[in-house]
């Protein structure tokens, strides 16, 4: 198993996401799409919170919204760099490869893929 407060870490340094975006991002990426519910009821937040932090997730080029209230993640490997290129613009900071944010979709890739091919 992937050690995932690792994982969760990389995400709140390298990407800069808070703790709560993170564990959203990691639970629809390794699980699958999910309605703002589930994702409420998995984390033991509320509702609101959880909507909130996916509509914040789609922003970062995380999750794509399937409904009003499912969302899904797109690929990891796109994700994580992603998200760091929108950080890098949103900071003024040159974009080059991060091989930490690399290895966050690299690692993701397998949870993300067996998750989508059950």
């Amino acid at each position: 198993m992937m050690d995932a407060s690792r994982v969760e870490k990389d995400l709140i340094s390298e990407i800069k996401l808070n703790q709560l975006q993170a564990k959203v991002f990691l639970l629809v990426t390794c699980y699958g799409k999910m309605s703002s519910d589930t994702i409420a009821e998995k984390l033991k937040i509320s509702i609101d919170d959880a909507l909130s932090t996916a509509k914040e997730l789609m922003v970062f080029g995380a999750f794509i919204d399937i409904s009003k209230t499912e969302f899904e993640a797109m690929h990891p490997r796109f994700t994580a760099v992603n998200m760091y290129r929108k950080l890098c613009a949103r900071e003024n900071i040159e974009f080059k490869r991060n091989k930490i944010v690399d290895n966050i979709g690299v690692i993701l890739e397998k949870f993300y893929d067996d998750a989508r091919t059950k």
